[in-house]
């Protein structure tokens, strides 16, 4: 069955179903694999990643191959 075939047959069956307590859990699980989720931010969420902005602007940061290269040397000396 291809994804338009899928898609199709779940629209038909969910048309004939009149339980709302079942297609609110439909909804649910549709909205929880969403690509297009509302994460909420408390407000100390928000100021850290502001925060985060600015330091990558102001340069403060470390490359993945750098971090990587400072591990390996750690775990060498052990």
């Amino acid at each position: 069955m291809t994804t338009l075939q899928l898609k199709k047959a779940l629209i038909n069956r969910i048309n004939e179903i009149d339980d709302v307590s079942f297609l609110s859990e439909i909804k649910r699980m549709i909205d929880s694999n969403s690509k297009q989720q509302i994460l909420k931010l408390t407000p100390e969420q928000r100021q850290e990643i502001n925060d985060s902005k600015k330091e990558i602007c102001d340069g403060n940061f470390s490359e993945q191959s750098e971090i990587d290269k400072d591990v390996a040397k750690w775990a060498n000396e052990k």
